[in-house]
């Protein structure tokens, strides 16, 4: 540890409260001191010697004043996603020992992507809920986009899904379980549904259900669509409302891809159908991203345990 990082550190130890980085939080959203000042219910003057004090004790400038307000500077930033993850966990604490309180055992906030949701979390959340039987389980779905920054600041424990290759990977451990692929579907009597060895000029002349832009799957998409000679489907819906895509499918001649985990329980049901097309994209890692071992709560742990022990029973089958 360097001389400044040690002094900064006892400084922050002995004079940071918790009142600052509130003020600092607030200030990032609003961008400006009046309206943060004014949450926290203190004067303007106030706010600013608060500010001037943390940029004093961490040798830094924390925001730029412009005529609009004031920007958070790169050490702004950093400064505010640490006061956002230590407000997360004072949260989470009181969260546990309230659980804790009402005799239940633990809590655990897991982020889940479309291709993980059939299978792997609900045999990890019913060996969770054999080893404590009043655990606490909130389940929040959406895009990598959307739940890796709250993984970041503690609102999540973990996520588990699509692991992203190329962003949100600083300060976040990544675990991989296995490779998913992705298959064609359409609705069981869409016109190509029971045809051998589909082409994709045969599908050309019809609509597309489409992940959104922010996903892996659909920048691989619009690569393959460009290669295609530019090729735009004649319509296009993007959504992951998995419940609306299957109605969609079943009543229009729509094509859609999605991970084949999901989609093989509706396929043997017969409420899709698989479009017999090799997909020459979509493969990826699945496993579970977290922000350490050391950051999770006791039932987040134990659900970390759950899910190694689902993917090594899936290996194994």
């Amino acid at each position: 540890m360097s001389t400044k990082h040690a002094r900064i550190v006892d400084r922050a130890l002995t004079r940071l409260k918790l009142r600052q980085l509130r003020l600092l939080v607030a200030i990032g959203q609003h961008g400006n001191i009046i309206n943060a000042a004014r949450d926290l219910g203190i004067s303007q003057p106030a706010a600013t010697k608060m500010i001037q004090d943390l940029e004093l004790d961490f040798e830094v400038e924390l925001f730029e004043r412009t005529n609009r307000g004031v920007i958070p500077t790169m050490f702004g930033e950093a400064l505010i996603r640490h006061g956002k993850l230590i407000f997360a966990q004072i949260s989470n604490a009181a969260q546990e020992l309230d659980d804790l309180n009402e005799g239940t055992a633990g809590r655990v906030v897991v982020g889940t992507l479309l291709a993980t949701s059939p299978s792997l979390l609900p045999a990890a959340i019913e060996i969770l809920v054999e080893t404590r039987p009043n655990v606490a389980i909130k389940i929040v779905q959406g895009t990598n986009d959307a739940l890796m920054p709250s993984l970041m600041s503690g609102e999540i424990d973990l996520v588990v899904g699509r692991l992203p290759v190329y962003r949100h990977r600083t300060n976040i451990v990544q675990e991989k379980f296995c490779d998913e692929r992705v298959v064609m579907v359409a609705g069981p009597g869409h016109p190509l549904a029971g045809e051998r060895s589909v082409t994709f000029e045969q599908m050309r002349d019809f609509g597309w259900i489409l992940p959104p832009v922010e996903t892996t799957l659909r920048r691989q998409i619009d690569q393959f669509f460009i290669r295609q000679g530019q090729f735009v489907p004649r319509l296009a819906i993007e959504s992951v409302a998995y419940l609306t895509n299957r109605a969609l499918y079943r009543h229009h001649d729509l094509l859609g891809l999605v991970p084949t985990d999901v989609a093989m329980m509706d396929i043997k049901a017969g409420l899709l159908a698989q479009i017999d097309w090799t997909v020459p994209f979509g493969a990826g890692p699945v496993g579970v991203s977290h922000r350490g071992e050391a950051g999770l709560s006791p039932a987040g742990a134990a659900f970390l345990v759950a899910l190694r022990q689902v993917a090594i029973a899936r290996d194994s089958a």
